[in-house]
């Protein structure tokens, strides 16, 4: 993998998961590392409303002005809750990050270790030339048995449409392209354009159907990846240009 390869991330929140996949050299995004979640507040279920203390669920990008390098919190970047999704439904809430510090009020909290390898990766990938970082945040690994042993949730329809945005992802093992219109996600769609968020989607909008037989072995590979638990590195009067090279030293 080259080092200012493109990056995304996903978030599960049963098993308290944070993971890095990194583009490799044939296009294709492989798991680079996996960190644990210090902290995330609310349940299993999308954020609806500011105050609710929900973490959010969904795609979201992540771009450069949503990186906040002097946060009251380590470091921190912004999920960009509300997206278009969420606001055709009038889901409300703001300041929804990714930070350190271990404490969240509807956000995902890393430790500062963690925090600066996370944070240190995004900025790279940014350098290289990514203009926004894909960020996928799941309930929990999208497998029809997890989702089976949630049935009667009153979150499955929404569950449902976050798994075809999954399975879309490790079918191609790239990002999938998110539309959205009807009030829905749409995943590589098979018409271009703008879609109004809460007009019907044009005829022959879906994508090609997924190879679900795809998914177990994937989710099993990527979740069998050790955590990385150990101290990265020390924060400095500018925490991250001095000490990029040295926290993912252990990474390349």
């Amino acid at each position: 993998m080259d080092r200012a390869a493109p990056i995304l991330i996903r978030i599960y929140k049963q098993g308290s998961t944070l993971e890095v996949w990194k583009q490799d050299r044939s296009g294709k995004f492989a798991l680079l590392n996996s960190y644990p979640i210090c902290n995330f507040s609310g349940s299993l279920g999308p954020k609806l409303t500011e105050g609710d203390h929900q973490a959010p669920e969904g795609f979201y990008d992540i771009t450069p002005d949503q990186m906040n390098p002097n946060s009251h919190e380590y470091l921190a970047f912004n999920t960009g809750f509300p997206n278009t999704f969420d606001r055709s439904l009038g889901r409300t809430g703001s300041f929804l990050m990714v930070h350190g510090g271990c404490r969240s009020v509807g956000c995902y909290a890393m430790t500062d270790y963690a925090m600066e390898e996370i944070y240190g990766l995004v900025g790279e990938a940014f350098k290289g030339g990514q203009e926004k970082v894909q960020l996928q945040a799941f309930p929990f690994r999208m497998t029809a048995q997890n989702l089976a042993g949630h049935a009667g949730d009153p979150n499955m329809p929404f569950w449902e449409m976050l798994k075809a945005g999954n399975d879309a992802f490790l079918a191609t093992e790239r990002p999938p392209r998110v539309a959205v219109c009807d009030r829905q996600y749409v995943f590589n769609p098979a018409v271009a354009g703008d879609f109004d968020p809460s007009a019907p989607c044009p005829i022959g909008i879906d994508s090609t159907p997924i190879a679900d037989a795809l998914q177990p072995s994937r989710e099993t590979s990527a979740s069998a990846v050790p955590q990385k638990t150990g101290t990265i590195a020390y924060r400095t009067r500018d925490p991250i240009a001095p000490k990029v090279n040295e926290s993912l030293r252990g990474i390349y």
